[in-house]
């Protein structure tokens, strides 16, 4: 049997030779026939070659033909399935995909069987470029519309060995295939997946979106339970596991307003949460700066049973940054005095036996585990960097079937649930613990001393310092936190704040070191300031204070260049009574020198890298945006612009934050596209002339908004926009939804008369359309 493959030429001439050369076999007596053909057909330059079989001998004869004809040897489609299906279970992966195009190029796709362990073979490799081929050979039967030759077992089985790879884009693309089909994967099953994408940014995102396309569909009890025909879509319903994964994976790669969106959608399905998801929760309001969900979470969490020490200390961090990022301070200050009363009456002996009792029923680790997860959050958090490279061992396609409730698979994404968890633990810097006993870190001093030096709050960071070291004394008083902060302030030439301090330490009654004195009077004298060095002399006298040689040269030198001889005579007098030793006092010099080397003022070092460097934020924007959010959140929009207006007036600049809430806002009520637009002008204003960077979130938000309300000039501005910052776009939820809400757009040809806009907003929804692969 011969088959003739056209490659170009007519088609009923391409048939008619078809049809007459498949007949000679079964007719001997036409040879000579054919044979005088292939003569007339050489004398047209036309180069062929038969190749015969079943005793019909072999011939051939040289030709080019002008209209295109190849003849290919023909091989029986059911011999070469047995070869692929060969080929796959001994694990040729070459033979076997060479065989399946030669099926391809013969008859098209194999049958449904041969299909399916075919891309099971290649799943089972591991191998990027042979799951590549798969996903491509699953993507050309989509587009052919031939869906039903796959298994939900095959495509869930290629799209987690898909994002065990780092390949998220597919292995998201396949399970939302599944869910268009109603072949709905059990929650157990796409929990790993998404486990495996949230290992980079882009799949963490991706991971996010389906969560929330998932979750939409059982919002507000729309899936009847009671149905027997909804019990495939109940199984697939999220669970507390995928969230945690999801959520904990926004805040790893930083998409808490994507998470946050998430944290609305819980109530809405009647989730049940656990210790972790409430952690994980206090996180993202943390990070969000919503201290009011944050107080209202603290009640939720002594509900839960079996809060473990470390879970209970990350609350009482993110607790204690939330009052600090919105600049309430005194709060902050307040739960620190508060630790340390807990932690010193926890010391007696009843508060100890107390504390095993809690301990105890919270069950708690011990504390050397404890230290030892902190420890190892710091330094190993980076080794499994990508979770899908780290397990790359695959489940072979017989066990994945056979396992109909995903056991295997749930073992699995708690275990990587478990390492995004260690990641979180490592992120707590402000409270650590000791036996169970809360207690604040160098961190939180250096914060707080911050804080209050920003505000200008002298009288309350000496008093809080005081009560602070009452509660818990420092192993010397050169080593308080207090001598620390006015040396950190001198040596970073903060002398107004360092005076402001000494004074009210004298005031408090409080005795500072001979050597701070000495320090900042030199300081003073190296920068001229002789009103101000007088003054701190007579303190220094007031309060006791003996100057050494240096200091007294320093004063010297001021009375001379002052013209003022006999008051340095005195001073000269003064000093040899004192009987001073020359060579000046050293102390400060070797605490600076000791800070730089880390050896015994790490808390000064920090302190001073702090000020120096630490980021100062604006309380009020984290305070308005608040207030925004809440409107928006309400769909109160008309309050939320007013909210607006205020936060400007009060020098307030609004940031991605607040514009998100805005934009999030008006998509929820819909049909506010102009206002939308309005904001979106706004922002490029303030890029252009501020140079702000907004994220991938807010843009994200925007383009939406502008894809379901048709403005496609605007969206294709968002998408260059989204481009040059490197950002990932989710293609196949734009596609999603220009389909839904824009499908017969731009179908036909253009009208003849259109005006300019007209033709612009075509161009650009082409330009759009084209863009998402339409």
């Amino acid at each position: 049997m011969l088959l003739v493959r056209k490659l170009s030429g007519k088609a009923t001439a391409n048939y008619v030779f078809q049809s007459f050369l498949g007949r000679i076999s079964s007719c001997r007596c036409i040879a000579g026939r054919v044979h005088e053909s292939l003569i007339y057909l050489n004398s047209q330059n036309i180069d062929l070659r038969i190749h015969r079989g079943n005793g019909f001998g072999h011939f051939s004869q040289n030709f080019s033909s002008t209209a295109g004809t190849i003849l290919v040897q023909a091989r029986d489609t059911g011999k070469l399935s047995e070869e692929i299906e060969a080929a796959t279970n001994e694990r040729r992966l070459n033979d076997a995909w060479d065989l399946h195009e030669q099926h391809m190029r013969i008859e098209g796709f194999a049958r449904k069987s041969i299909v399916c362990k075919l891309i099971a073979g290649l799943t089972e490799s591991s191998n990027i470029q042979w799951l590549e081929k798969a996903y491509g050979l699953v993507e050309k039967a989509f587009e052919e519309h031939k869906h039903l030759l796959f298994d939900k077992e095959t495509l869930l089985y290629l799209s987690l060995g898909l994002a065990k790879c780092g390949l998220p884009i597919p292995a998201s693309t396949l399970l939302r295939k599944l869910i268009e089909m109603e072949h709905y994967p059990p929650v157990a099953a796409w929990s790993a997946v998404i486990a495996y994408m949230s290992s980079n940014s882009s799949g963490v995102y991706l991971a996010a979106e389906l969560v929330l396309e998932i979750g939409y569909l059982f919002q507000d009890g729309r899936v009847d339970p009671r149905k027997k025909c909804n019990e495939p879509l109940i199984l697939m319903k999220p669970n507390a596991t995928a969230f945690n994964i999801v959520l904990a994976g926004c805040l790893l790669f930083g998409t808490t307003k994507k998470a946050e969106q998430l944290l609305d959608m819980i109530p809405r399905i009647n989730m049940k949460t656990d210790a972790i998801s409430l952690i994980i929760m206090a996180h993202i309001y943390e990070r969000n700066g919503r201290m009011g969900e944050l107080k209202k979470l603290w009640r939720h969490i002594e509900e839960v049973p079996n809060v473990t020490e470390v879970q209970f200390r990350q609350f009482n961090n993110c607790l204690l940054s939330c009052h600090l990022k919105l600049g309430d301070i005194d709060s902050a200050a307040h739960m620190v005095l508060e630790m340390l009363r807990k932690a010193k009456k926890a010391q007696n002996s009843l508060g100890v036996a107390n504390l095993v009792l809690e301990t105890d029923k919270r069950g708690t680790t011990s504390p050397h585990q404890g230290v030892f997860v902190d420890n190892s959050c710091g330094t190993k958090s980076d080794e499994p960097k990508n979770p899908a490279m780290h397990q790359r061992h695959f489940l072979c396609y017989e066990d994945f079937c056979s396992d109909k409730k995903y056991l295997g698979l749930g073992a699995e994404t708690k275990v990587l649930l478990d390492s995004m968890v260690v990641k979180l633990q490592g992120q707590v810097e402000l409270i650590t613990t000791e036996r169970g006993i809360l207690r604040p870190t160098e961190t939180t001093y250096v914060k707080l001393v911050r804080a209050f030096l920003d505000a200008g709050k002298m009288k309350d960071l000496v008093d809080f310092l005081l009560k602070a070291e009452k509660e818990d004394s420092p192993l010397s008083a050169d080593n308080s936190v207090l001598f620390n902060t006015i040396n950190s302030c001198i040596s970073l030439g903060w002398l107004d704040q360092a005076h402001d301090l000494l004074d009210e330490m004298r005031l408090a009654g409080v005795r500072a070191n001979s050597s701070v004195y000495n320090s900042l009077l030199k300081a003073y004298h190296k920068e001229n300031r002789t009103g101000e060095l007088k003054s701190l002399v007579r303190d220094a006298r007031r309060a006791g204070i003996q100057l050494d040689a240096s200091s007294y040269e320093a004063l010297i030198q001021t009375q001379v260049l002052e013209k003022d001889t006999s008051a340095a005579l005195d001073l000269f007098k003064e000093m040899k009574a004192a009987k001073i030793p020359r060579g000046g006092n050293q102390d400060f010099d070797m605490l600076v020198k000791h800070s730089e080397q880390g050896k015994d003022a790490r808390l000064m070092s920090k302190l001073m890298q702090e000020i120096k460097e630490g980021q100062v934020g604006d309380a009020g924007v984290h305070d308005w945006n608040n207030v925004i959010h809440f409107f928006s959140k309400k769909r109160l929009m008309k309050d939320a612009e007013k909210a607006l207006v205020k936060m400007r007036s009060l020098g307030h600049a609004p940031n991605a934050q607040t514009f998100h809430s805005l934009v999030t806002g008006y998509a929820a009520i819909g049909g506010n596209y102009i206002e939308v637009a309005e904001l979106w002008g706004e922002m490029k204003s303030i890029a252009f002339a501020s140079g702000m960077k907004f994220d991938l979130e807010l843009l994200d938000a925007v383009l939406y908004t502008f894809v379901r309300g048709g403005y496609f000039v605007r969206a294709n501005e968002v998408v260059e926009m989204m481009e040059r910052g490197g950002m990932f776009v989710d293609k196949y939820k734009y596609r999603a939804l220009f389909l839904k809400y824009h499908k017969t757009m731009c179908k036909g040809k253009a009208p003849k008369v259109q005006t300019e806009s007209q033709l612009q907003k075509r161009e650009a929804a082409l330009d759009f359309k084209k863009w998402v692969g339409l």
